[in-house]
Order: structure tokens, then sequence, then C-alpha cells
């Protein structure tokens, strides 16, 4: 079989009703498709059959984490022009009936052809990275444990040489910054500045991460924080770093699901990068818990990830390379939800800034520091969850520079008895010649 690159071209231009914009490379070293475009390198047979069995993003994704596909060539330019074939054209009617499931002859004919291309053989295994064994309500506390575990406990080492000597897992500010490190401190001081902390705040950190927010609000504002997550090795780590900055008698952190902290309230709160995590159907309950938790005239910054809204959105599914490899049970909602539910808690919402253009950059630069050190990557972890990360961040990029999806800063109070807020008259200041 020596024209195996040429006979994929084909077929998948009859199955998808347009060539493939990327060229291909086949296991039997024959090429196809647009000269001097990235190309698609289909290590093995087997690939062909993980998208048989399952068509569309999760075949795609179970072949690239197993090692069966690569790109050879721009990452980000690939995926940007097979973003038509994956993201804004979704898996399709036939994806959980699988190719069989085709009802146009011709089409049928295709995937006959595809069949036989892909070799005989039963769907091979997910990659053992995927996961698996999920049971019970989504967003239990025991299921949200193991889903934080499964993203957050693949060791320290692997995140700090991911995320660069900040320890920051969620979008920096590029304002003045040139450096990554530089830009994560600098978001970092953009929260705290809206919070208003001052010397002796409570500040209860929901999420927090490798300590960072805690560090920050303690050594530099005298705020007395209380960071929680649900991640062991996250909570370690914070607490050495925490004892090596000799802050340990202003910050405590604890592994403890937000649900259970009973210690209000606090002076403010500060969410960054965690409410992806809570769901639709728990996202009430999140917004009163954090709003029990603020005195009167507390401030709240939710910092989150948000979807362009849907047409229909009882139509719209959870990613299924994400769900089934990033972020288990991970849900995003558009910002407009977000504020409805925040508001209809009790919170008054005083602003919002938008960081779309902001967490691309970041990504990128992650990317970067992946890729840089690539080999050591693949020896923390293993090379299928290192293909992960590199594939859903460039990916992650993409989405966020062609406005798929948003991350936004929502800064709200508790207002007092009497309605007041005690914010300042003042408005957010913007630039005039503030363009991108």
């Amino acid at each position: 079989m020596a024209d195996a690159a040429l006979r994929l071209t084909a077929l998948a231009q009859e199955l998808l009703g347009q060539p493939l914009p990327v060229r291909v490379r086949a296991w039997d070293g024959s090429e196809a498709g647009p000269p001097g475009a990235p190309v698609l390198v289909v290590k093995h047979r087997r690939a062909l059959r993980r998208l048989l069995w399952k068509p569309g993003e999760l075949g795609l994704a179970r072949a690239w984490v197993a090692g069966e596909l690569d790109i050879d060539g721009d990452l980000y330019e690939a995926l940007d022009l097979m973003a038509g074939l994956l993201w804004e054209r979704g898996d399709g009617a036939n994806a959980k009936g699988g190719l069989g499931a085709v009802r146009d002859p011709r089409v049928r004919a295709a995937a006959g052809e595809f069949l036989k291309l892909a070799g005989p053989g039963l769907p091979p295994a997910p990659p053992p990275e995927e996961v698996r064994g999920r049971s019970g309500t989504r967003h239990t506390k025991r299921r949200d444990k193991q889903a934080i575990s499964h993203h957050y406990d693949v060791g320290n080492d692997f995140y700090a040489l991911v995320l660069g000597p900040s320890m920051v897992y969620s979008c920096a500010y590029w304002e003045d910054a040139g450096t990554l490190e530089g830009a994560q401190r600098d978001k970092l001081d953009l929260v705290c500045r809206k919070l208003a902390l001052k010397k002796g705040d409570r500040l209860l950190d929901v999420g927090c991460g490798w300590g960072s927010m805690a560090i920050h609000a303690a050594r530099e504002y005298g705020a007395r924080v209380t960071g929680v997550t649900l991640s062991a090795e996250q909570a370690a780590y914070a607490r050495k770093r925490i004892a090596d900055e000799g802050l340990a008698d202003l910050i405590d952190i604890r592994v403890q699901d937000y649900r259970d902290v009973r210690d209000g309230p606090y002076d403010a709160i500060s969410s960054i990068g965690m409410a992806e995590h809570v769901g639709s159907a728990r996202y009430r309950e999140y917004a009163d818990d954090l709003y029990a938790l603020l005195k009167p005239g507390g401030r709240l910054l939710n910092h989150q990830i948000g979807r362009r809204p849907e047409r229909d959105e009882s139509a719209y599914e959870i990613d299924a390379f994400i769900d089934a490899y990033v972020f288990p049970d991970g849900e995003l909602a558009p910002v407009g939800r977000t504020l409805s539910i925040l508001e209809d808690a009790g919170f008054e919402a005083r602003d919002v800034e938008a960081l779309r253009e902001h967490y691309a950059l970041t990504l990128r630069q992650w990317v970067t520091n992946l890729e840089r050190d690539w080999a050591r990557a693949v020896r923390l972890v293993s090379p299928g969850r290192a293909r992960v990360w590199r594939l859903y961040m460039a990916a992650s990029a993409l989405s966020f520079e062609r406005n798929r999806i948003g991350v936004n800063q929502i800064l709200a109070v508790r207002p007092e008895e009497d309605g007041a807020s005690r914010m300042p008259l003042r408005a957010r200041v913007w630039r005039a010649d503030a363009t991108a």
C-alpha cells in the first residue's frame, strides 16, 4: 500500500464534503494534499480505527494522545486550518452511531473504503490518560475531588515547567509587563486592587492553587488569607512556599471544598479560574455560599472563562476532548448567565473586564515553555499526558484568539443592609489610545 495518503485525502473529501486543508503523510511514507500546508502525520492505521468507532473530536484526540497522529509544521496553523472540521463543525450526527449510521449511499461507500484502509481489528482501547470509570451525579464533593485530582495531581514539577516561576494557572495581565512572570504578578496585583485589600483584611482564596495569590495578598497588602484547594499536591507545594516566604502567620492553606468553609465572614473573596469546575447545576449554590461568607460591603472577584451563547442553550455540549483528558466535568457558561446568577444570589455587579486576548498570549507562553523542555516534560508525566497539554493549550489559545471563548473578571459586592456598596464613584480608567 504505497498510496495510503492519496486514498485518505480522497476518502476524507467524500466523507466531509470538502477537501482536507492540510497535507497528509501516511504510515507507508506517501504524501498527498496542498503543497506547503502543515502536514498531518498518520503514523499508524490504528488512528483510522479510532475515527471509525468515534468519529469527530474524541477519535482524533485519542489518536493524538496515543501518538498515532502528529503535526509536522506549525501546530497553530494546522489547528486553525482544521477548526472548521472540528470545533466549528462539531462531531456531527454520526458521532454516536459511528460511520455505520450514515444513510447516504455514496458516503456509506466511502466509509466502507475507509474501513478497508483502517484494517481489521476491534476498537482500540483509549489511552491511559483518558478519564474512565466516572459514576454518580456530577459535581458532588466526592466526584469533584476526583476530577480535580485528575488534572492537578500530576506532579508539581511538571506544572513548574509549564507555568514558570509564578506558578499561576490562569491568564496573565499583559498591560505593561514583558515577561510571563511579570504579567502574572500584575494580574495578582490587579485582583488585590479591585478587592481594595488592606492590612488585616480577611481574604478567602477559593481554588488557591499553588498559593501565588495568597502569597501576593499577604506579602504586598498585609492580608490574612485562607486558601482552599481540593488538590493535596497543590496544598503541600503552597505551604512550603509560604514557609519559605516567612508568611505562615498570615496564610492558612486547607485541602477543603469551598462548600465546607464555615469561618466567615471574610472581607473579600477571590475565585480565580476555579468557577469553571462548579457546573451549571451547582452555580447558584456556589454564588449563595460565597455571598454568605462575605461581610456586608465585602467584595468578590470572580475570574472565569466563559463561552459564547448558543442560540439553543439546551443544545450545548461539553467539549469531548476537554472532558475526557483535561478538565473532567468542567462546564463553561456565557458571562451573562454568570452575572445573572451572582445578582440573583444578592451580589451587586460593579465591574466586568474582558481579558480574552490576555489568555491567548498566556497560553502561547505556556506552550513555548512546554516545547522548550519537551523531553523533561515527558519524563515527568508521560508522552500521552504531555501531548494532551500541548494540544489543549494550543487549541485553547486559538479559541481565545478567534473569540470562541473568553475570560472575564467580575467584581461584585455584597451590599450593606441599607443597600450601599461603599464603592468609589470613580469608574475604571480607560486610556484613549488603548487599542490592540
